[in-house]
């Protein structure tokens, strides 16, 4: 990370050629694009500079209905009908498109969502390589789920990305249901759909049979007409707990139940025995480096009181410095937050820290002119009713709370939303592999954070996680045995 701060960073090189944004994009139904319902559009915004990208298309239900009739009609024509080792030449297409096109990807991502350029890097790569783990399952899956009847896939599924890790999340829903048999129906995020569009370019490329792969954009309203739709087998979702509490609604009765994936606190506990200078630099790499998932939709930063002073004066000093500017720019470190409404919310949220008397701790460098820029913030002083901790927060934003023993340091991680990630820094293996036996939360990293991996099942704990994606728990969620 940089050091030194600079308010007129120069724009970054970009050689070589580039795949440019289209004007408009449509809707990707059936094989190919097409208008909207009504014609009805809205402009997708770079979030570092407030300017307009493209034009997408705003799909209604009766788009969505279209979607889905032409995801049955592929399954029912082509993809059902498919040999398993057929479809796997399919996602191995489909990963060798997102490789050889990797850059436009991550750029487009970049400037889409405001995401760091190399954290967009890293989830191209992650997506590709998520693409081949699923293509080789496909011939194996009455083994992956140890069954003595034969594996069937459910028909169409549907499902609903997140914003802050665009690619990834729409990805994470087509490739084991592909891989599975089935067809696909995906919403991306509204302020963030460039691209899982560009993924439809790269099936194209693949030649993905037509109405395998469809993808609508739209607003919340497009979302709910995906979830309610009768003809999608089992939803996918992932958000806030409060859509995804209506989209639990919205399956009552119904044979499946959708998986969810919904926002949480991340919480670091460091305990007085870690090495300082690996686990300050962890906190710092989250708060800055953008949520790559909504289980870490703002980290709480546990530390033991031996070592908070220490803890607080190195993050204060490295906080200090952060450089806010381009995310496409390697000198950056800290990019802007995805939209207007996340900036809104974070600036809330902090007004009302302030007003219970938390101390709060900002970047000191300059800002861009434009953009929807947050300083990148610690606070401290905060009990844990406070609206800072319970509610989730996309952005360089971190608390700092203190403990004594393992079993307060425990109890405060598990205070937070559940379903969170938890990463625990210590030099005693055996303390963290007590701590994480006893945490509440989808994912414990010991010594690391937002490690990942197609073949590593995630999800959520209690309310904000029913299902598993990854691994042979997540492809189990797509077939019927």
């Amino acid at each position: 990370m940089s050091a030194a701060p600079s308010a007129t960073q120069s724009p970054p090189p970009e050689p070589g050629a580039r795949r440019e944004l289209r004007e408009n994009y449509g809707l990707w139904i059936g094989g190919e694009w097409s208008a909207p319902n009504g014609e009805a559009s809205y402009e997708t915004i770079d979030p570092a500079t407030e300017r307009s990208l493209t034009r997408v298309a705003r799909a209604d239900a009766a788009d969505v209905d279209r979607a889905v009739r032409a995801a049955r009609r592929a399954y029912e024509k082509y993809w059902r009908k498919l040999r398993p080792a057929e479809r796997a030449k399919y996602l191995y297409r489909v990963a060798r498109a997102i490789g050889e096109r990797a850059h436009d990807f991550a750029r487009i991502e970049t400037r889409d969502s405001g995401r760091l350029l190399r954290v967009t890097e890293a989830d191209v790569a992650q997506t590709a390589a998520g693409f081949f783990y699923h293509a080789g399952w496909a011939d194996k899956l009455a083994w992956a789920v140890e069954s003595p009847e034969r594996t069937r896939p459910f028909g169409v599924t549907g499902g609903i990305a997140a914003a802050n890790s665009p690619l990834l999340s729409a990805a994470s829903k087509i490739a084991p249901a592909l891989a599975c048999g089935n067809t696909v129906v995906v919403k991306p995020s509204e302020t963030a759909p460039l691209s899982a569009l560009l993924l439809a370019e790269a099936c194209a490329e693949a030649d993905l049979p037509p109405g395998v792969v469809n993808i609508v954009t739209g607003d919340a309203r497009t979302g709910a007409a995906l979830a309610e739709h009768p003809g999608v087998d089992r939803l996918a979702f992932t958000g806030g707990a409060e859509a995804g509490r209506a989209v639990r609604r919205a399956h009552a009765g119904r044979r499946l139940p959708p998986l969810l994936e919904l926002d949480g606190k991340a919480a670091l506990i460091l305990y007085d025995d870690a090495a300082l200078d690996q686990a300050v630099e962890a906190a710092v790499v989250a708060l800055s480096g953008s949520a790559r998932s909504v289980r870490s939709a703002g980290w709480r930063v546990l530390v033991q009181e031996s070592v908070a002073p220490e803890v607080l004066e190195r993050l204060q000093a490295r906080v200090a410095g952060l450089v806010h500017g381009d995310p496409a720019d390697d000198r950056s470190d800290v990019g802007p937050v995805g939209s207007r409404a996340r900036l809104d919310a974070l600036l809330a949220l902090i007004e009302s820290a302030s007003e219970d008397g938390a101390g709060v701790f900002a970047a000191q460098t300059a800002l861009p002119e434009a953009g929807y820029w947050f300083r990148a913030t610690l606070v401290t002083g905060i009990g844990t009713a406070s609206r800072l901790l319970q509610e989730a927060a996309f952005g360089p934003l971190a608390a700092i709370q203190t403990f004594r023993t393992p079993d307060e340091a425990v109890e405060l991680a598990n205070a937070g939303p559940a379903g969170s990630a938890t990463a625990v820094w210590t030099g005693s293996g055996s303390l963290a592999l007590n701590t994480a036996g006893r945490l509440r939360a989808g994912v414990v990293w010991c010594n690391a954070i937002e490690r990942s991996d197609a073949s590593a099942p995630e999800g959520g704990f209690g309310g904000t996680g029913l299902g598993r994606s990854g691994g042979i728990s997540g492809l189990r969620a797509y077939l019927e045995t």
